[in-house]
């Protein structure tokens, strides 16, 4: 990888909108959880509930990624991801009606819960072939993450809004007014006509391809032969298996555990600093140019997200647990971008869609097992120690990785 120009993804047309029409996306994302778990949670107080909204988010990425991968190898991609804003939108409208008639099942919740995680899938892995589209190869890195930037910023201001909205509104008007904000990437989508008559061919001559299972069984014995794909797959899905995003459900015991102030607050700060780490990462590494796309790089930076984050859990000390919670973040965004970025470049492009669905099934659809590695070993000996242990467990992953990277 070239040493990029900063903020090089800029220069190309159509580029800052798609950027803010993600962002936006992901801040609604993030309120309609706010408003909606708020809402169940007053309604029913049931903790499987609950459980049930976490592994819905992340299963279908589990069961659906290869699916839609071969799918975006065949038709418009836009058109996927704006079907994912229609279902993302149609789920908070079903959620404002819900909540506005006073007669809620606990059935309904299950589909709508269920419906915006099939929503997930169809924009995320869409959107990641688009971003090729919109700036092409030399500067994917640069879009790549600036993208993953501005998707934590969403992911940071959207519980803010999601509050702002159920305290000034209420749930009903609140998440009605959500709904609107899935608008800008529709209107953005509907403008802008990407693609090229050499990815139109390469959908039509890999037409006949295997899906579902068969296809990510198929893809893997494409990707292994080639180390440096089969490596960021295997790097994304044992982070997401081991650690993933499951330390942040545990963050209001992480909180109480540290002791500082009230609880609510050190909660939030907690989960601020890792946003933060993460945001900073693709600014500053933009600014100055640094750190382009490597799998060594990606390697090492791995092995730094496992050292922060079982520090994390045996500190005792709540500064220092900012701290690094924030140089955790930093290391996570830069090690997922590069990964992303070298799968995106060296997929052939008859069949970019599909291995970027088994890249999604790996970094996204294994964070449903994290729950167990972390969860569940945490209820028998401590979410310290059974987070301190799952880094470990990812960091010897990692380094058997890297040697088998490395070995030829």
């Amino acid at each position: 990888m070239r040493r990029a120009p900063a903020f090089a993804a800029f220069s190309h047309r159509g580029y800052g909108g798609y950027i803010l029409g993600n962002a936006t996306a992901m801040l609604a994302d993030n309120a309609e959880h706010v408003i909606s778990y708020w809402v169940l949670h007053q309604r029913f107080h049931s903790p499987a509930l609950g459980g049930f909204a976490v592994v819905s988010h992340w299963v279908p990425f589990l069961l659906l990624s290869g699916y839609a991968g071969v799918i975006a190898d065949r038709v418009n991609t836009r058109r996927m991801i704006q079907l994912g804003m229609l279902v993302f939108m149609g789920v908070s409208l079903g959620w404002g009606l819900l909540f506005a008639s006073g007669h809620m099942q606990i059935w309904q919740a299950w589909i709508l819960l269920s419906f915006h995680g099939i929503a997930g899938v169809l924009w995320t892995g869409p959107s990641q072939l688009l971003l090729h589209d919109v700036v092409g190869a030399g500067d994917l890195q640069s879009a790549v993450r600036l993208s993953a930037s501005s998707r934590y910023i969403g992911m940071l201001l959207g519980p803010a809004l999601g509050s702002l909205l159920l305290l000034k509104l209420g749930p009903v008007h609140g998440i009605f007014i959500n709904a609107l904000i899935y608008l800008p990437l529709l209107w953005w989508l509907n403008t802008r006509r990407y693609g090229n008559a050499e990815r139109t061919r390469a959908r039509t001559a890999g037409a006949g391809a295997t899906q579902g299972l068969g296809a990510l069984l198929s893809n893997w014995r494409t990707i292994r032969h080639d180390r440096q794909l089969a490596s960021m797959t295997l790097l994304v899905g044992c982070a997401a298996l081991f650690v993933g995003t499951a330390y942040q459900s545990q963050m209001p015991g992480f909180a109480e555990a540290l002791g500082h102030g009230r609880p609510g607050i050190a909660y939030f700060a907690l989960l601020a600093a890792d946003a933060a780490g993460a945001v900073s990462s693709g600014v500053v590494l933009e600014m100055l140019g640094l750190l382009p796309a490597s799998t060594r790089g990606a390697l090492w930076l791995a092995v730094g997200w496992c050292l922060f984050i079982a520090a994390f859990a045996l500190s005792h000390n709540y500064p220092l647990a900012l701290l690094l919670l924030f140089a955790a973040g930093f290391c996570e965004l830069s090690f997922n971008a590069m990964a992303q970025t070298i799968v995106q470049l060296r997929s052939p492009i008859e069949q970019r869609g599909r291995i970027i669905g088994l890249f999604l099934t790996a970094s996204l659809g294994l964070r449903a097992v994290s729950g167990l590695t972390v969860g569940f070993a945490g209820a028998a000996i401590g979410v310290h120690a059974s987070l301190a242990l799952s880094a470990l467990a990812l960091l010897i992953a990692v380094l058997w990785i890297a040697r088998w990277q490395w070995s030829r």
